[in-house]
């Protein structure tokens, strides 16, 4: 065969991308048929432009005449960049305690890698914290992704069921936790289901893990994946976990905040009070370099230093959510209420059969000319995920679209 063999399984298995095959057939049918008449809600690609701030920052960088510009680089990156993503994570993570303190220690520039992206810092994480046959642990709905990241580097990803309303299972993470676990993911607001978990739901996940570290003593690691942060609704934000558990790394992006998702910039960031650091965080700056990523890149460093803070504008996202949740209200399908993110995670109805295949649904969709992902992929049967960061007009003429197809579903 041309290519490996778990290569090959991986493309054409169940694990390749059903959204961004979506993604692509969307592409195609709007060629076919007009862009006003293909609902394409499979993939979360941000439409909002950057702010001016950005660009100018762009600009700026792109027109600096500085010898050595161009030239190598620490493989963290910039020193100057990542004292600047410690002070945005000590903001985030509500952190000022000077070094030594432990528990709710500020971060400074050592505690920071760039990186080629969230997807990049996840696999220099791994990379870093994983034996050959060690388990990470995730909640239900996650990013598919993931199962590739972690077997990436010799590891495996174990599934948690959900509660009722998607929370963290913490009967499950206690049944699920051995010696071979390594870390347990956590994605909040979560991509698909836009649920913040709380901060008693966070609370007892830090005390089963605390547990268990006491018990067999390996504490296991709670990576933090938070590109949608800054996405939240209704006054809701995800729980800072750096002063609540020391074994905690938060891996994020540019993606979102600053609609930049083609740039493949984040970081990662280490809490200081984790156990052995420094090791940690050379593990990591390590990782990156034999991987094959070297350092994040270099321009978009210097334009996320000067612009960090310049979000997009949000409220576009809330209006098109209360748009969305009206569509598919007004067809009977249910969903849970998003809380950040720009996803709508909805239920399949059933239909004459009785049937809630999430797969046959998306693809009865499609006769629509609608383009959503099916649950399965994110190990939810029985969903499907809107995306819904397109404009509000494409999100309006959708909705006869859903009422038809429900109507000839059911």
């Amino acid at each position: 065969m041309a290519v490996a063999n778990d290569i090959y399984k991986k493309m054409t298995g169940p694990g390749a991308s059903v959204i961004r095959k979506m993604f692509e057939e969307g592409a195609q049918l709007k060629k076919v048929y007009g862009e006003d008449k293909v609902f394409d809600f499979s993939i979360g690609n941000p439409d909002l432009e950057p702010v001016q701030a950005v660009e100018q920052a762009v600009l700026e960088v792109a027109n600096d005449r500085t010898k050595g510009r161009h030239g190598y680089m620490p493989n963290a990156g910039y020193t100057e960049v990542r004292q600047a993503m410690a002070e945005k994570t000590n903001f985030e993570q509500n952190l000022s305690g000077k070094p030594g303190t432990g528990l709710g220690e500020a971060l400074t520039a050592k505690h920071i890698v760039m990186a080629c992206g969230a997807a990049g810092a996840l696999n220099s994480v791994f990379k870093a914290i994983l034996n050959t046959g060690d388990e990470v642990l995730v909640p239900v709905p996650y990013f598919v992704e993931y199962g590739h990241y972690v077997s990436n580097h010799g590891g495996k990803l174990r599934t948690l069921t959900a509660t009722e309303d998607l929370s963290i299972d913490i009967t499950a993470v206690k049944k699920s936790l051995n010696e071979r676990t390594a870390a347990i993911i956590i994605n909040s607001p979560n991509n698909p289901s836009g649920k913040i978990y709380t901060k008693e739901n966070m609370s007892d996940l830090v005390k089963v893990l605390n547990e268990h570290g006491k018990t067999t003593g390996r504490y296991p690691y709670i990576i933090l994946d938070e590109p949608y942060r800054a996405i939240c609704y209704n006054g809701k934000n995800p729980v800072s976990m750096f002063p609540l558990y020391s074994e905690s790394i938060v891996v994020t992006s540019f993606a979102k905040n600053l609609s930049l998702p083609g740039e493949r910039l984040g970081y990662i960031a280490v809490n200081p009070a984790c156990k052995d650091v420094d090791v940690l965080v050379n593990a990591c700056i390590f990782s990156t370099r034999i991987l094959g990523y070297v350092n994040a890149p270099a321009m978009f460093q210097k334009v996320a230093a000067k612009c960090w803070n310049c979000d997009v504008d949000y409220s576009s996202y809330i209006n098109r959510m209360k748009e969305i949740t009206r569509a598919v209200s007004s067809a009977g399908i249910e969903f849970i209420e998003p809380e950040g993110t720009f996803y709508l995670f909805c239920k399949v109805p059933s239909n004459k059969k009785g049937d809630k295949d999430d797969f046959a649904f998306c693809n009865h969709l499609k006769k629509y000319n609608i383009l959503v992902a099916p649950g399965t992929g994110f190990g939810c049967p029985g969903y499907f995920r809107i995306a819904y960061c397109v404009s509000e007009k494409t999100i309006r003429n959708s909705a006869g679209a859903f009422k038809k197809a429900v109507e000839d579903w059911i």
